[in-house]
């Protein structure tokens, strides 16, 4: 059992995944076998004991994703952070990030199309930091709905670009409208970086 799912082309910096066994494991021999046998792009680094009920993907009270833009073509960074070289605001997309803080409801940042009981979710934290020519937008909750990291992104470039203001973006979120939220950025720059549990110390 996976500890959750994501759209093709999303990178996984730390995920977890659970299974039953009764008999006793040798961690450094299973490991090693079973990066023997798995695909190069997946990689496993260790094996932790959990108590009988745990999982993987109902305990987690935590998830990060960081979403990269490299702003000068990059031939080493293709299919690992999108490419966008126009000029954005990034004071005024910190501060349309903080929104986020403030609301729990993120209907309009979700797939229409999906099996969720309720689109509320905890932001603990969202923010965008730059370094030389990379652009990274930080931000973590304790559940994430499909498509949502990717919507919020293009609607934060949206602010970037002062295509919306921070008055447009609050009432976007306030809509529950897919329609009037941004566009959704592709796949590859979007990594999970990490998920918390109760009972696990990274």
């Amino acid at each position: 059992m996976g500890a959750g799912r994501t759209d093709t082309g999303v990178h996984a910096q730390q995920m977890y995944a659970h299974f039953d066994f009764e008999n006793p494991i040798d961690v450094a021999v299973l490991v090693h076998k079973l990066n023997s046998y798995l695909p190069k792009d997946i990689a496993i680094f260790n094996l932790i004991e959990v108590h009988d009920d745990a999982h993987c993907r109902f305990d987690a009270t935590k998830r990060t994703y960081e979403y990269h833009i490299n702003t000068v073509k990059n031939p080493f960074l293709e299919e690992l952070s999108w490419y966008f070289n126009q000029k954005l605001d990034v004071v005024l997309m910190n501060e349309a990030a903080k929104i986020l803080l403030n609301h729990t409801d993120f209907q309009c940042f979700s797939k229409v199309n999906t099996d969720v009981n309720t689109f509320d979710c905890t932001v603990f934290e969202a923010y965008w930091t730059t370094e030389n020519n990379k652009l990274v937008f930080t931000i973590s909750a304790n559940r994430f709905l499909r498509n949502m990291v990717r919507s919020i992104v293009g609607t934060l470039i949206n602010i970037g670009l002062h295509k919306i203001s921070l008055v447009d973006f609050e009432t976007i979120i306030a809509s529950k409208s897919r329609e009037k939220a941004g566009f959704s950025v592709p796949a590859h720059g979007l990594y999970l970086t990490d998920i918390s549990y109760d009972y696990i110390t990274n």
